[in-house]
């Protein structure tokens, strides 16, 4: 893969530096976790859920931990004394963990397993200081600000 200069990024934007971290840590990545396989969905303009294959897994063998700006997804098998024997074995029970990057203001809102499927919810709330908002043009008042200076 082909490495990319971020330097003009450096150059013109201000506090892009974790996105920049982002992209650097995505081209040194080894191959993408394939266990346990996962979707991710977008359910409406702010909200997402994702999808995870646990079969095999019991609900005390699964943590989900939100931590800040990312979210961890460790699943640890019970060890058990009885080894059965395999004629043929397709379903896989490892140990995994899952690390997912979340973005600025998406929090987790609620997680549940059904089927085999772990199903955790994530919504994008940003706070009203940060929406745009619209300011009125007022005509030929003279500037607030101006007559605090004096």
């Amino acid at each position: 893969m082909r490495p990319f200069d971020l330097a003009p990024l450096y150059r013109s934007a201000i506090g892009f530096d974790r996105l920049a971290q982002l992209f650097d840590d995505a081209q040194r990545a080894d191959a993408p976790p394939s266990y346990p396989p996962y979707n991710i969905e977008q359910l409406s303009e702010d909200g997402y859920r994702i999808v995870m294959a646990v079969a095999g897994f019991d609900r005390s063998e699964l943590e989900i931990v939100a931590e800040r700006d990312s979210l961890k997804i460790v699943g640890r098998k019970q060890k058990t004394d009885a080894k059965p024997t395999f004629l043929y074995r397709g379903i896989a029970t490892r140990d995994f963990e899952h690390r997912f990057q979340l973005a600025n203001h998406v929090r987790v809102v609620s997680a549940a397993i059904d089927n085999g499927l772990l199903s955790i919810e994530l919504l994008r709330e940003v706070p009203e200081a940060l929406k745009p908002r619209k300011i009125e043009i007022e005509s030929n008042r003279p500037m607030a600000i101006l007559d605090h200076a004096a």
